[in-house]
């Protein structure tokens, strides 16, 4: 029975981390921390842009999103930190007609917050999950 929940699981994983490439490839910017988070998603295979909120308020991120971006991922840490950035950007970006979107994410934090807390282990537990099942 444990088996099959695992493998459940990394399908579901797997369904997430498809729903986030699909957005990156229409053009969709993805927002992260810091650069640890930016790397683990490019060795999952984040093609477009990957935004930093470490490197300016939450604020002028969201303005500068805004001018060039019509779609954006929120994929901050699952920590109480990443909570407060994810609900700041909402915040911020929700009036400007972009289209946010915080379900990858949500989805993603319920799938792995038991094994991890962070974007940057993201890639590391999705190698050691498919490893698990012979992928």
């Amino acid at each position: 029975m444990r088996a099959h929940r695992r493998s459940y699981d990394l399908e579901a994983l797997e369904e997430q981390i498809e729903a986030l490439l699909d957005a990156s490839e229409r053009g969709a910017a993805v927002i992260v921390e810091g650069p640890r988070d930016r790397d683990a998603l490019r060795r999952i295979g984040v093609p477009g842009p990957i935004l930093m909120s470490s490197q300016r308020s939450c604020l002028e991120l969201a303005e500068e999103t805004a001018r060039s971006y019509s779609e954006i991922v929120l994929m901050t840490d699952w920590d109480a930190r990443g909570e407060e950035i994810a609900h700041k950007m909402e915040e911020y970006l929700r009036p400007t007609g972009v289209r946010v979107d915080v379900e990858i994410r949500k989805r993603l934090k319920l799938l792995v917050r038991k094994e991890i807390k962070d974007v940057e282990s993201l890639w590391i537990f999705l190698e050691r999950a498919r490893e698990s099942q012979g992928l």
